[in-house]
C-alpha cells in the first residue's frame, strides 16, 4: 500500500509517498480502507517534534512511528476471528492513538479501539472533520462539569477544538461567548454562540464579565487573567498549556476555589457514539476549511502550521491499491 512516510522530525517537505507493506489484522483487529483522514496542529508538531519533550515519546533522535495521522473514517475489509463488533463492509469512524498511522491507505485497529460505524448523514470528508476536535472538546468541557445555564468563554472559537466546543457547549445549554478573529465571526456565531469577541479589537479580559468556564483551545490566553475572571468553582480548561501555566494550574487547583484542567485528554468509542447521535440528530456538523489528497500533504501542514484555518483541514485517499480481504 502507499503511506506518507517521514523519517526525520522537520518541514512539511520529511513527508515522502512510499509504499510499504500492507496491514494484516490479528485475531483482535478489523483492517479499514482509509477514506479520509485529517491534520491538526497535533500532526504539525509532531512531525517536527515541537516542543522538544516529543521527542520524549515518539523517539528522540528521529520518529518511531514513521507514518503519522491520527483520525481515520473508511470501511471494513477485513477482520481478525475473533472480532465481534463489526462486520465487513461497515463504515466506520475513529482515532488511531499512539500508534498514528492514518495518512496511509489501510490502517489495523483493535476491534475495542476509539473506532465505531460512523454518522449515516456524513460523508468521509465531513466525518474526518469531527473526532480530533469533538472528542478533545467533549473530554474537557465535561471536566469542567458544564451545565446548562454556565457561562462559557471559548478562546479559539474557530479551530478545530474550538468550533466543536461552541456547538457541545451549546449543546449542555450554556451561555457561550466565543472570541475569534474578524473574518471567523459570521462563522462561529453561525454554530450558535450567544456573543463573539473579535479579539483584534477588545480584549476579553479586560471586560467585567465572569464565566464558570473558560477553555482556552490554542494556548494564547493570559493565565492570571483568565483566573481572575471566573466564577466561584470556575474551570480554566487548556487543551495546548504552556509549561509554565501547567505548574501555575496545580498550584491555583490546589488552594483555590477555580480548578484548572490540562494534560493528555482521555477518549473513548463511547464518546464517539455520543458524537454520532448529536450529529444524526442535526445538533452538531462538521466545519471543513480545505481538503486535500493525500499527495499534498505537505501542502496542507504547512497551511495548518499557519495558525489560521477555520475547522478542520481534510485529507482524502484514492485508493491505487486493493487488498482482498
Amino acid at each position: 500500500m502507499q503511506a506518507m512516510v517521514y523519517t526525520k522530525y522537520g518541514p512539511p517537505e520529511v513527508f515522502q509517498l512510499k509504499e510499504v507493506p500492507d496491514p494484516i489484522p490479528k485475531d483482535n483487529q478489523i483492517l479499514i480502507k482509509i477514506a479520509a483522514t485529517s491534520v491538526s496542529s497535533g500532526d504539525w508538531k509532531l512531525r517536527k517534534a515541537e516542543p522538544f519533550i516529543i521527542r520524549l515519546f515518539f523517539g528522540m533522535i528521529r520518529p518511531r512511528k514513521t507514518i503519522l495521522g491520527y483520525v481515520l473514517v473508511g470501511k471494513v475489509i477485513a477482520m481478525g476471528k475473533k472480532v465481534s463488533l463489526f462486520k465487513q463492509g461497515d463504515e466506520v469512524w475513529g482515532t488511531t492513538g499512539m500508534s498514528m498511522g492514518a495518512y496511509a491507505h489501510y490502517k489495523c485497529l483493535p476491534e475495542k479501539a476509539v473506532v465505531t460505524k460512523k454518522p449515516s448523514n456524513m460523508t468521509h470528508e465531513q466525518a474526518a472533520a469531527i473526532p480530533f476536535g469533538g472528542n478533545t472538546a467533549l473530554y474537557y468541557l465535561r471536566k469542567a462539569n458544564i451545565k446548562s445555564a454556565h457561562k462559557v468563554l471559548i478562546y479559539g472559537a474557530s479551530g478545530a477544538v474550538g468550533t466543536a466546543a461552541v456547538q457541545l457547549a451549546k449543546y449542555f445549554g450554556a451561555n457561550v461567548t466565543a472570541v475569534c478573529s474578524t473574518t471567523n465571526i459570521a462563522m462561529v456565531s453561525s454554530l450558535g454562540a450567544d456573543k463573539v469577541i473579535d479579539y483584534t479589537k477588545e480584549d476579553f479580559s479586560k471586560t467585567a464579565e465572569r464565566y464558570d468556564i473558560i477553555f482556552d483551545t490554542v494556548g494564547k490566553t493570559n493565565f492570571n487573567g483568565c483566573i481572575n475572571l471566573l466564577n466561584k468553582n470556575g474551570y480554566l480548561l487548556l487543551t495546548a498549556p504552556r509549561f509554565l501555566d501547567m505548574l501555575k494550574g496545580i498550584w491555583v487547583s490546589l488552594g483555590n476555589d477555580k480548578k484548572v484542567v490540562s494534560g493528555v485528554m482521555n477518549e473513548t468509542a463511547d464518546d464517539l457514539l455520543f458524537l454520532k447521535n448529536l450529529i444524526e440528530q442535526n445538533k452538531m456538523k462538521a466545519v471543513i476549511d480545505r481538503c486535500y489528497p493525500l499527495e499534498q500533504l505537505a501542502d496542507a501542514h504547512r497551511y495548518v502550521e499557519q495558525g489560521h484555518k477555520k475547522g478542520n483541514v481534510v485529507i482524502t485517499l484514492k485508493q491505487t491499491h486493493e487488498i482482498k480481504p
